[in-house]
């Protein structure tokens, strides 16, 4: 390592004095602003990661569903999955490092992971339409060179897209081809071969319209439009060229503010989705006849994936095993109807896209979404070879037929992370093959009545939770408060949990109905307030 250009180089990317920033689920993100350093330094991380795998590493800069001032990078690991834990910790300590220690900290990296300085390093990047993050990603080459690493940079791509690529990479092209145009010809492929099973229903039932959140989603959705069959409509909405990215549109906006973005033009029963800032959310929606808006959830999409493919495992007659991950936010009804009706396993994780992920990891078959519209489904090795091989060799027509679904399926699925594109493609060909509208997927249960609420703490370390975070064990008698708050009400449920990036408590609570969720999330957010140090004024019903 040449510590006179690492000298040279971390000087033009200096660190603002007493900037501190913790590499969480998302990885860094903050103001575009505050960013150059980190960016740097990650491009540094990425080589020493890259040299200690013997594998390509990608890096993303990305804010996601975040208002568009700021931005983020995130790291993405050999087979396309996020940074290991272990491995969030050395990012934490190399963005905070001052000036003079950066070599130090570098080097304890390197003994601690036992890094060998002589491999080669091969990093992939990508980046979100925002106005800082070319100059940003420029900081992040600036990184990679100074450690003599190889870099490839794909400039303006999807999050899921670059997590494909780096897939790509690693699997020596087994996944598919490394380029954009692999990713577009992998996913329309399989979705044509879907839809050929589909009966023919009426022209309504193909035309779908997008919120792209003013980002990355409206570019590469036009750059794959030619590869969809002439059946699929799309129209683009909030594509990047009039307005703000994520700005009062997006998946997040719709699934918090439960209402459609601004500037797309919904007529009743139309279906319509909207990606977030980086396309790797998605949510659904439809006005009624009435005019009452309906938000489909990611709890409502991994349902509709579930009934899907556990029909296809039955006619297939493979005892391969399926289970459905969710967090503490999924609806209850969900849960209910999964595990009831469906009689599909269903495990309740941590919040965060990596504890579903690694939970998922452990089935034949894992589907895990948040309610939020992030989430993809998991097939193992074992599973996929089963089912390419009945594709090919079975005899009995049905069950041949139904492993070649299974097979296109997970040709279309993007196995690495939730992927918008690639969800939406799912969906789409599940609601032509079951023939369903959007009114028929939404009736298969209905959400309980729910509220989220947050409170100001002095701080959320107080509140530490056990059981996937839906019961509190600290701080003393704030569960047994809970408790006896969720009595009084039918159907209910509430929990509380610190989140994960400022010093909040978020709470979260379901009722019989509207009325009942917000009493409750009301009463709960006083006793988190009375019980775990609240800022400012009690909280207002």
């Amino acid at each position: 390592m040449d510590s006179e250009a690492l000298k040279k180089y971390s000087a033009l990317h200096p660190k603002p004095a007493g900037l501190t920033l913790q590499y969480g689920t998302a990885g860094f993100r903050t103001k575009a602003e505050q960013l150059d350093h980190i960016m740097f330094r990650m491009g540094l991380l990425a080589v020493l990661r890259s040299k200690a795998v013997v594998s390509t590493i990608g890096i993303m800069v990305t804010a996601s569903h975040n208002p568009e001032e700021d931005n983020g990078v995130k790291l993405v690991d050999p087979l396309g999955e996020m940074l290991h834990p272990s491995w969030e910790e050395y990012a934490t300590q190399l963005a905070n490092a001052e000036e003079r220690e950066l070599q130090k900290i570098v080097t304890e990296i390197c003994q601690k992971a036992a890094v060998n300085q002589h491999k080669d390093a091969s990093v992939f990047i990508g980046r979100d339409t925002r106005p800082s993050s070319e100059k940003l990603s420029q900081s992040v080459i600036d990184g990679i060179s100074v450690l003599g690493g190889q870099y490839h940079d794909y400039g303006l791509v999807t999050t899921p897209q670059l997590h494909y690529m780096v897939c790509c990479r690693n699997t020596q092209g087994q996944y598919g081809k490394a380029t954009l145009e692999g990713y577009y010809e992998k996913l329309s492929k399989a979705f044509m071969e879907l839809i050929k099973q589909s009966p023919s229903s009426g022209e309504s039932q193909r035309h779908l319209k997008i919120d792209c959140a003013n980002g990355i989603g409206a570019l590469k959705l036009s750059e794959m439009e030619p590869y969809f069959p002439k059946e699929v409509l799309i129209h683009l909405y909030n594509d990047g060229t009039k307005e703000k990215l994520n700005h009062l549109c997006g998946a997040d906006f719709v699934k918090v503010h439960q209402k459609p973005p601004r500037g797309l033009d919904m007529k009743p029963n139309e279906r319509c989705c909207s990606f977030d800032g980086d396309a790797d959310r998605i949510v659904y929606y439809y006005k009624d006849a009435t005019g009452h808006f309906h938000l489909i959830d990611g709890d409502k999409i991994a349902t509709l994936i579930s009934i899907f493919l556990k029909d296809l495992l039955a006619k297939v007659g493979q005892t391969l095993k399926m289970a459905v991950v969710q967090t503490a936010y999924a609806n209850g009804s969900s849960t209910r109807y999964l595990e009831e009706t469906l009689k599909v396993p269903v495990h309740c994780v941590k919040t965060g896209v990596k504890h579903l992920h690694h939970k998922a990891q452990e089935f034949d078959i894992g589907v895990y979404f948040e309610a939020n519209g992030h989430g993809t489904v998991l097939f193992s090795k074992a599973a996929e070879t089963k089912i390419r091989q009945l594709a090919r060799e079975e005899k009995d027509d049905e069950k041949r037929e139904a492993a070649k679904v299974l097979e296109n399926v997970i040709d279309l699925i993007n196995q690495t992370v939730g992927d918008a594109v690639s969800d939406m493609l799912v969906i789409e060909a599940i609601l032509a093959l079951k023939g369903l509208t959007v009114q028929q997927w939404d009736a298969i249960y209905t959400d309980l009545p729910n509220r989220l609420l947050k409170v100001q703490v002095a701080d959320r370390r107080v509140i530490d939770t056990t059981d996937a975070e839906r019961r509190a064990v600290t701080p003393p008698g704030l569960q047994e408060k809970i408790d006896a708050l969720v009595k009084k009400y039918k159907l209910s449920r509430a929990f509380v949990r610190p989140s994960g990036t400022e010093d909040v408590v978020r709470i979260y609570a379901e009722a019989d109905t509207q009325e009942n969720a917000d009493a409750l999330a009301h009463e709960v957010s006083l006793a988190v307030y009375h019980l775990a140090g609240g800022k400012g004024a009690p909280p207002q019903p």
